[in-house]
């Protein structure tokens, strides 16, 4: 047993401790009251910003309004999505650019050994 699951163990077992899982935070704050027991419709009471999903409309409130309220609208949802993606660094950027090419570099080595390796083969079986 590694020491990071040892000490989620007691963490879980201590009831003031912070819970580790999204589960735990929801059974948790189902426990204050301040949950939303399940809902997935509701953000159960919390303030919405980054990290929460952005409420949903009715219909009739989505049908209304004139084609640049609703193009306003939708750019402004837009940017308030935006908002919440984890944006990466530029070390993280360009160590996964790296990973990448080196991946697609060994891939096209691979397939290219292998239409080399075939075309021997061919050759040689039907001359």
């Amino acid at each position: 047993m590694s020491e990071d699951s040892s000490r989620r163990r007691r963490a879980s077992d201590d009831d003031d401790a912070r819970p580790v899982t999204a589960a735990g935070r929801r059974r948790r704050a189902d426990a204050a009251g301040n949950g939303s027991g399940g809902d997935a419709d509701t953000d159960g009471g919390r303030p919405s910003g980054k990290g929460t999903s952005t409420p949903t409309r009715d219909r009739t409130q989505a049908a209304q309004g004139s084609v640049f309220a609703r193009l306003q609208r939708f750019l402004r949802e837009v940017v308030a999505e935006l908002r919440k993606v984890h944006w990466p660094t530029r070390r993280q950027i360009v160590v996964y650019t790296f990973v990448v090419l080196v991946f697609v570099s060994f891939m096209v080595a691979l397939v290219a050994g292998l239409d080399w390796v075939f075309a021997k083969a061919v050759f040689a079986l039907f001359g």
